[in-house]
């Protein structure tokens, strides 16, 4: 007896489905999908638990014929596609005819629809692939449907589902980039009653970024428009003075349709090439239009990645539509200064239209008191301060400049009125210097030591003379008069500060930020962040959900710049995002890590000395530190006799 049996159909279809719907974010994409190819110009997604218990997605497209609902739900069903040769030009987001068929086996569904030639809708209801109703509705042309207990008779496909607040940044990603991909359409997204994303569908993708990223991400975009042979490019790209720690804001379209290209990815990277900075990325928002027939969508079941006849002209195009933009649009960057005074605060959101007249008082020139003439006046005096800056006296007997004192000092707080006179007592003039006798070469010369050129001697258990600074990047210094220790300042201190961090833990070393940062990221980095809070908090950051893909962090590390905090929490984020470990503590000390090394002195900037020994010291204090947090090494050390044997001495 054969063991080979064919499955029951709806065992099949439940298979079928896992292919085509994994999450609540799938089935939204799939209806999205038939909407937009249906022609609608309004678009409406609400959710509610991540989209576990409750998905609604209505447009008004030309809706569905009454004669073809029951046909829509069957397997490999669709309008899209007759015959074989129309898979080599493919124009419509869907084609598959699978959709329906697996959203229907995995859930309870509920379809009203109308279509724009008939003058009363359908309603119908099916539940696991089982029909329950088909009546008339009356409602207006287009289509809903509402997807009730997703995965219900899959109990073991429902627990890999993840928190409802994973699941709804998922979907909220999907609408995002479809949103960005059809700006010409209206899109309404209602996330647990609340409205989480809203695009006004006037044709602008400018208007969209705006609407999907916000004020700032759209403000620092300069605009793409390129055709070369068949291939156009048009969209925005990123100024290179915002360029980001990842590439989670690279969003690329092939005719209306999101996907992910390696190709057009490498074009984007190598046209900013010199202009920005090594280990950063820029950001775009791009549209390649090129003919159907050389590319390939049907590759995977999620149809997010393509395949092209021939990638040549593809990086081309992406690379020359970018190089061109940078060279036409991005210039240097321009200093800002703001007045922050509340006058001008006020005047620039005044709701008067006569401005002039409600500040004409206001502007009137401030008068002062005409100055007295004095024979060495005081140019304090002419100032109207309530407190007047410290004047040096001039004292009787010149004392040599490390001799001052703070006696040496008068201050106008010590007058006891603010409003007496001070009065300048006139430095004496300056020697003139004599002229330097010009030495004869016959004479002997003594050439004396500058004051402090002598090198410094360290505390320790050894005798360590620090000697000075190479490269601006690594510290030279002399060990028991027969060694030379060669540190590299920037992987010592990174690695210092790894070990503070982990010793100090959570909070010991914060500082609260003048001005909140607010960090803006994509879609699975923001649910990755807002999901691991207290990571960030081990790490001393104050990290808030701030809503709309965007976090503020209010306090950070004291070690770390101000300047360095977006980039750190961006990849930080796509860290934890991308999955590389799902153990807490290797986490942690990935964060240490980055942390550390944004922190710490960079190599090639200016140091003083006393930072640098302070660097020797703790690294005599502590010989275990050999190596920084990525492995490098952080001292080499070269022998005297070493030395002495390339100046042939030994």
């Amino acid at each position: 007896m054969g063991v080979i049996n064919v499955l029951d159909k709806h065992v099949a279809e439940l298979i079928a489905a896992g292919e085509v719907v994994e999450r609540p974010a799938s089935v939204i994409k799939e209806l999205v999908e038939n909407a937009i190819d249906a022609g609608a110009k309004h678009i409406t997604i609400e959710i509610k638990n991540g989209g576990t218990t409750f998905m609604r997605v209505t447009d008004d497209g030309c809706g569905i014929m009454r004669d073809d609902v029951r046909t829509a739900f069957l397997r490999h069903a669709t309008s899209k596609v007759q015959k074989e040769n129309d898979l080599d030009r493919i124009a419509t987001l869907g084609f598959r005819g699978e959709a329906l068929a697996s959203i229907c086996a995995v859930s309870k569904l509920q379809l009203i629809t109308r279509h724009q030639i008939e003058p009363i809708g359908t309603a119908y209801e099916i539940d696991g692939g089982e029909e329950q109703s088909f009546d008339d509705a009356g409602c207006p042309v287009g289509t809903t449907f509402v997807i009730r207990d997703l995965f219900y008779n899959i109990p073991a496909r429902a627990k890999f589902l993840k928190k409802d607040v994973s699941e709804g940044n998922a979907v909220s990603g999907i609408i995002d980039k479809t949103a960005l991909s059809h700006p010409e359409i209206a899109f309404t997204y209602i996330k647990d009653g609340k409205q989480a994303l809203k695009s006004y569908g006037d044709g602008k993708l400018k208007s969209a970024i705006y609407a999907v990223f916000g004020r700032e991400f759209a403000n620092g975009l300069i605009p793409v428009d390129y055709k070369l042979d068949a291939i156009s490019v048009s969209g925005y790209i990123s100024k290179p003075v915002h360029a980001r720690a990842t590439r989670n804001m690279q969003n690329f379209f092939i005719n209306g349709r999101y996907v992910k290209s390696r190709t057009a990815m490498a074009a984007l990277e190598e046209a900013y090439k010199g202009s920005i900075m090594v280990g950063k990325f820029p950001a775009c928002v791009l549209n390649l239009s090129l003919p159907y027939e050389i590319v390939d969508v049907n590759v995977h079941p999620a149809k997010i990645e393509v395949r092209f006849i021939n990638e040549r002209p593809v990086f081309d195009t992406v690379y020359h539509a970018v190089k061109s933009s940078l060279l036409e649009h991005d210039s240097k960057k321009q200093a800002v200064f703001k007045n922050n005074t509340a006058f001008n605060d006020i005047r620039k959101f005044s709701p008067f239209q006569n401005a002039e007249a409600v500040f004409k008082k206001a502007e009137q020139p401030k008068t002062y008191p005409k100055p007295q003439k004095k024979d060495n006046p005081n140019p304090f005096d002419m100032l109207d301060l309530d407190v007047k800056p410290a004047i040096r006296k001039a004292p009787a007997d010149p004392k040599p400049l490390g001799s001052l004192s703070v006696s040496d000092f008068d201050s106008p707080l010590d007058s006891g009125s603010s409003k007496q006179e001070e009065k300048i007592i006139e430095e004496p003039p300056k020697p003139i210097p004599a002229p330097v006798p010009v030495t004869p070469v016959h004479e002997e010369v003594t050439v004396l030591p500058k004051q402090n050129s002598q090198p410094t001697l360290i505390e320790s258990a050894d005798e360590l003379r620090y000697i000075g600074e190479l490269f601006d990047t690594y510290i030279i210094v002399e060990k028991n008069r027969r060694e030379m220790m060669l540190i590299d300042k920037h992987a010592a201190h990174e690695r210092i500060l790894y070990e503070q961090l982990k010793a100090e833990k959570a909070g010991a070393s914060t500082q609260l930020l003048l001005q909140p940062v607010a960090v803006t990221l994509g879609k699975s980095e923001y649910d990755a962040a807002i999901n691991n809070l207290e990571l960030f908090a081990a790490c001393s950051f104050e990290v808030e959900n701030f809503g709309n893909s965007t976090v503020l962090v209010r306090s950070a590390p004291q070690y770390i710049d101000a300047s360095e905090v977006e980039d750190c929490i961006a990849e930080m984020a796509d860290h934890i995002a991308v999955g590389k470990n799902d153990i807490f503590t290797d986490k942690m000390d990935w964060f240490y890590h980055n942390v550390a090394c944004r922190s710490a002195i960079k190599a090639g900037n200016k140091s003083t000395a006393a930072e640098l020994i302070e660097i020797v010291k703790v690294l005599e204090e502590n010989p275990d530190i050999r190596y920084c947090p990525h492995g490098r090494p952080i001292c080499i050390m070269m022998k005297k006799s070493e030395i002495e044997k390339q100046f042939g001495r030994a």
